[in-house]
């Protein structure tokens, strides 16, 4: 993956925190960057579909952090 496939980043989700969105489709999860220049770091992110715990993603940027559920 990497910088040669337009700015893809592998991921891994380490938690998931919760659920929101009308009808509870949005998952809100801590990933853990697995490539790129912010490699190591864990941040909080939105996905939409089913996940797990170990889940390998690609994400298209890693600066955008999500908001915390209230």
């Amino acid at each position: 993956m990497g910088d040669t496939e337009g700015g893809a980043y592998l991921a891994e989700i380490v938690e998931i925190k919760g659920r929101s969105g009308v009808y509870g489709e949005i998952h809100q999860c801590l990933v853990n960057i697995l490539e790129g220049p912010d490699q190591g770091r864990t941040i909080l992110r939105n996905i939409k579909g089913p996940v797990f715990k170990g889940m390998k993603i690609v994400l298209r940027e890693t600066e955008r952090e999500a908001k915390e559920i209230g």
